[in-house]
């Protein structure tokens, strides 16, 4: 049985940028690790919203508009790290059931 310790370091990797994630998600490859597989799915889709996100809030050459999307980010990641962290599963708020399902095969 897989255990939330054996599975924090790839946790905490995954949320360590896209590349991060790319690399937790190869070192949890060969020993399926639930915790790690959940934070890893969440990591990812952050990362992939953030990209798909961020091209067009930058069009709104707005201060304010980049700085609610930036902080909107940040208090999600930092949401997310500190559950890799803690070793807890939080689902990150609005969004995590969605990317539990859109990543489910990872």
């Amino acid at each position: 049985m897989n255990t939330v310790e054996e599975g924090k370091t790839h946790a905490i990797i995954s949320y360590l940028t896209f590349i991060g994630a790319i690399i937790a998600l190869i070192l949890n490859n060969e020993r399926k690790n639930d915790f790690a597989s959940f934070h890893i799915r969440q990591a990812l889709g952050l990362i992939c919203l953030f990209i798909a996100l961020g091209y067009p809030v930058g069009y709104f050459d707005s201060w304010m508009v980049s700085s609610a999307f930036y902080l909107f980010f940040f208090i999600l990641w930092i949401y997310g790290f500190i559950g890799a962290v803690s070793g807890q599963k939080n689902l990150i708020p609005v969004l995590g059931p969605l990317f539990q399902k859109v990543f489910k095969s990872l």
